[in-house]
């Protein structure tokens, strides 16, 4: 919950707790509890859109004192706890405004569930797990119990549990969780190929390829698959649809691609292909593995020549390193000492350099991941495409 969703909430409680000091008032003194506590109340408010959490929680605990029983400031405090790391004293604030017997149904039921998110914050995913599961089976905020419960059964990479949870959600809700669930598939997929369980792979990525249409992944692990088993026609037309699909993919697949169109012979076909992916693929990739192709097959000058063309076309930091590495083998002397001192200092330029990047959350990576390990979603991780990255 962000703090302009806290500042709605915290709202009508600042109007609540007014009436209530003005009636305490009305029957003692004067007016002048109203005025310090609506006071304080908008001097928390002002903290916490100025994100200043600290003078915040201290204002809304002495708020909390002036009246036990307002359930939302309680709320809010918890909120805020946990968000600031503090989570045994988020777990705390919940499970003491659970343990009040006057809660409604309905008010222990989203102070449970803020409880159970302390629990996920905290590491405790049995916890959390126990009491989303209990959520669900009540029927209580089911949609955002089995959202968290799809997340909890993720990292804990349970993923037949995941299936189950997601379609149970997709059914609450009416909206499509094919694409979690085909990668849900995949990841199984991927175990049963590391155990070269060829038929149960198979069968999951049918399955993957039921819960969404046309997956990629799913076409890239048969790529593979088909690669292990000797199978290198089919393993081509794997990969190639990978490409056809989704050029953004193009980078995944080229190794063992080329590796199959090698064993199969089929080296006219390989550059048929990259010609293709030069000009429907942004990146660089295609082009250092053709002139790569082109070294072995037409010369180290026809790679030379391909490549100074490719980089007048499109600048890229890479090519220009496997430019100066193909130059590299004829020069001497000066010639040589400053390509050397050219091939260091693009080396320099590209390392650290993040190749790609999350289109939700913006995560930085060395390496392609289809699970983003920042925000948790799938498929969010493309190449960056610039004159340092792809």
């Amino acid at each position: 919950m962000n703090e302009i969703g806290l500042l709605f909430l915290l709202l009508p409680v600042a109007a609540f707790s007014g009436w209530y000091v003005a009636r305490r008032g009305s029957e003692r003194t004067s007016g002048a509890k109203v005025s310090e506590l609506s006071s304080n109340y908008f001097r928390g408010l002002n903290y916490l859109l100025n994100e200043q959490q600290d003078k915040a929680i201290e204002v809304f605990l002495q708020l909390a004192e002036y009246n036990r029983d307002t359930v939302e400031t309680h709320l809010a405090l918890g909120n805020l706890f946990r968000r600031r790391g503090e989570v045994d004293r988020a777990i705390r604030v919940h499970q003491n405004l659970i343990a009040r017997p006057s809660l409604s149904d309905e008010e222990k039921t989203v102070a449970l569930l803020e409880l159970g998110e302390d629990y996920m914050r905290a590491g405790l995913l049995d916890r959390a797990e126990t009491l989303f599961t209990d959520l669900v089976a009540m029927d209580a905020l089911a949609p955002v119990a089995l959202n968290h419960l799809v997340a909890i059964y993720q990292h804990e990479r349970d993923w037949n549990k995941a299936i189950d949870i997601a379609r149970k959600l997709e059914a609450a809700t009416g909206e499509s969780q094919g694409a979690s669930i085909a990668q849900f598939y995949c990841e199984l997929a991927e175990q049963a190929r590391s155990r070269k369980a060829w038929a149960e792979a198979r069968g999951f990525l049918d399955e993957a390829c039921a819960a969404e249409g046309d997956c990629v992944r799913a076409s890239m692990i048969l790529g593979h698959i088909e690669a292990s088993n000797g199978n290198p026609d089919a393993a081509i037309a794997a990969f190639e649809h990978v490409a056809e699909r989704d050029v953004d993919y193009v980078p995944e697949i080229l190794s063992p691609l080329l590796d199959v169109y090698a064993k199969a012979q089929r080296m006219q076909r390989a550059e048929e292909f990259l010609l293709r992916m030069t000009e429907r693929h942004q990146g660089v990739s295609p082009v250092l593995a053709l002139a790569r192709l082109y070294s072995r097959t037409k010369g180290e000058k026809s790679a030379v020549d391909f490549l100074t063309r490719q980089l007048h076309q499109r600048p890229s930091v890479r090519a220009l390193m496997a430019l100066i590495d193909a130059n590299l083998h004829t020069a001497q002397g000066e010639a040589r000492e400053s390509l050397l001192i050219q091939r260091d200092l693009t080396r320099k330029l590209l390392e650290g350099q993040a190749m790609y990047r999350c289109s939700r959350c913006g995560f930085g990576a060395k390496s392609h991941h289809w699970h983003c390990p920042s925000c948790k979603s799938w498929t969010t991780i493309r190449p960056i495409h610039s004159v340092v990255g792809e």
